[in-house]
């Protein structure tokens, strides 16, 4: 059996157990009990929100975007930048902090985020990271995740008399239905991108378009040989024109079909597999 462990990314981005890292290197699970509370009148109020690196999924953008009312285009160029996650080798896309001293969010105010109805699941799990154990045992992988607290220094939320269990803040901070919407993403994200996909480049640049300009995937679905080549009824083309959620389900579809991972659209009638969008003969 082989084991790989996908650490929590975000954070204070020293791995857990090196040097000053926050990350306390003990794993804990949806019953393991926290100590902790934020809110307004703490003395640290937003100093989490700064100096950070906070990555976003596919459905982080969707509601960002959403709540500011602007393209995906826009949104991308104004809030964020990208890189190439070292295990995966897949681009990873995070906030774009502010260059002002202390390099703070740009969402947040001194009385607050300004998105915070909408904010990331990593600012929602805070001060608890995500991570996963990615088992192969015989021919199955099989997800594992776990999870760890983030104790910087500077938080005095631990101080506070509030508990919860792992479980308890999720479903408290709304964390469990951006997990279920981001679920089948983050299964692509922690494979790791092939030698032969890395050299090519036109996977990893589908991989971003897909997981987040989803403006541009609208149209790549759209004008290109997509409706043509895979077998998309005429209500979920329907949905996909106006409804980003359902055109975000459709991406990760189409993501796992043209890497191989599950077999999860049909070629219509005399389409042949190199031929579809995306592919090798794109």
């Amino acid at each position: 059996m082989k084991e790989e462990d996908q650490e929590p990314t975000g954070g204070k981005s020293s791995p857990a157990g090196a040097g000053n890292s926050p990350v306390v290197p003990k794993q804990l699970t949806l019953e393991s009990r926290i100590r902790f509370r934020c809110h307004p009148g703490i003395d640290c109020f937003t100093r989490c929100c700064s100096d950070i690196d906070i990555m976003l999924t596919p459905y982080d953008v969707l509601r960002m975007k959403h709540r500011l009312g602007i393209s995906s285009d826009e949104f991308l160029e104004r809030y964020t930048r990208s890189r190439i996650e070292e295990k995966t080798g897949w681009p990873q896309l995070l906030i774009k902090m502010e260059e002002s001293s202390g390099r703070p969010c740009p969402f947040v105010t001194p009385d607050g985020c300004t998105i915070y109805t909408d904010r990331p699941a990593m600012c929602r799990y805070y001060p608890v990271g995500q991570g996963i154990h990615r088992k192969q045992v015989d021919d199955q992988v099989v997800n594992e995740e776990f999870y760890m607290l983030i104790r910087e220094e500077h938080c005095h939320g631990f101080n506070e008399d509030r508990q919860w269990t792992i479980a308890e803040w999720r479903e408290n901070q709304e964390a469990e239905y951006y997990d279920r919407m981001a679920g089948e993403w983050k299964d692509l994200f922690v494979r790791s991108i092939t030698r032969d996909e890395e050299k090519d480049g036109r996977r990893q640049t589908m991989f971003f378009l897909a997981s987040y300009n989803l403006d541009q995937f609208r149209r790549f679905v759209l004008e290109s040989r997509f409706l043509e080549t895979f077998q998309i009824d005429e209500e979920e083309t329907a949905a996909v024109r106006e409804d980003d959620v359902e055109l975000m389900k459709l991406a990760f579809r189409y993501l796992r079909y043209l890497f191989g991972v599950e077999k999860t659209l049909s070629l219509k009638d005399g389409v042949l597999p190199e031929e579809k969008p995306g592919g090798e003969s794109a």
